[in-house]
């Protein structure tokens, strides 16, 4: 069945959702603020790059003004979660009543800033592994082949068949909590260390120091985790944030896209609130500390 949706944003991960899912037969809409991609976009579509080089577009409609959107029934956010709060905003005013929000980013606290605005019924919680590599606007390469974990959530069954059919591997899962802490551990793991040595995920296997960095910070976080009482999706932390890096080893994480790019970053939203959850249990988080003020300070 087709369906009409709307993605919120207009980086990688957006722009390869966009043409998965108007090539399989959606109607997309986009909804962002960076004037050359919503361009690029509205002339060219959202144009993917396989790993084999081979090029496709796909028609999707952007725009920067919620006016021209209204009734929205269902919606995907992935923009960085210091947006995360603007964009509820926007959604306020033209999410249908019995519409969902369904939240992919990286990070805590984005469920919590947008069920403020939508409230906490209108709100899905779910999590991604899936890489891509913005190269331009409106054109992204796709990185590692990863999995999309969804909440057990009546509301998300249309959503769910999309995904489904726009060739993403999905799952449904019975704690979501669990999965945004498995996914924080792996990007506090992996983001920072390629962001501050400016290299593809892969290469942190390649090199003893990145490596033992790597384990420390994936170690800390689920440290913190375990002080929040909440059971991580993976029984070896180290394990599971190696096996990430390997299978997006030619990934660059969105952490150095957006310092390559001179945009802000989220490391507050990771490495950050795993240094202050810590703090609260009485954990300690030197590497994770370490890396928030430098990713900072770059």
């Amino acid at each position: 069945m087709t369906e009409n949706i709307l993605l919120v944003g207009t980086g990688a991960l957006s722009t390869l959702f966009a043409a998965r899912l108007s090539e399989a037969g959606h109607h997309v809409s986009m909804l962002g603020t960076w004037k050359d991609g919503l361009h690029s976009l509205n002339q060219n579509g959202a144009r993917i790059s396989e790993a084999n080089g081979k090029e496709r577009a796909f028609y999707v409609r952007a725009t920067d003004n919620p006016g021209d959107l209204s009734d929205v029934k269902h919606a995907i956010v992935l923009v960085k979660s210091w947006q995360t709060k603007r964009v509820a905003e926007k959604l306020k005013g033209i999410l249908a009543p019995d519409g969902i929000v369904l939240t992919l980013q990286n990070g805590l606290g984005n469920r919590e800033a947008l069920a403020r605005d939508l409230g906490t019924e209108r709100v899905a919680l779910g999590v991604t592994t899936t890489g891509a590599t913005l190269l331009g606007p409106g054109h992204a390469k796709v990185g590692g082949e990863g999995v999309i974990s969804l909440e057990q959530n009546q509301a998300l069954g249309p959503l769910e068949a999309a995904l489904r059919s726009s060739n993403f591997n999905l799952q449904i899962v019975d704690d979501a909590r669990s999965l945004i802490w498995g996914k924080l551990v792996i990007n506090a793991a992996i983001n920072p260390l390629t962001a501050l040595l400016r290299v593809p995920n892969g290469e942190l296997l390649s090199h003893p120091w990145a490596r033992k960095a790597m384990s420390a910070l994936a170690h800390e976080a689920a440290q913190v985790a375990d002080a929040e009482h909440v059971k991580l999706p993976f029984s070896n932390p180290i394990e599971a944030v190696e096996e990430v890096a390997r299978k997006t080893s030619k990934n660059l994480s969105s952490m150095f896209q957006d310092v390559r790019r001179g945009a802000p970053t989220e490391i507050d939203a990771i490495c950050g609130a795993v240094t202050e959850r810590g703090r609260e249990h009485g954990v300690d988080t030197p590497y994770n500390r370490s890396c928030w003020q430098l990713v900072r300070a770059i």
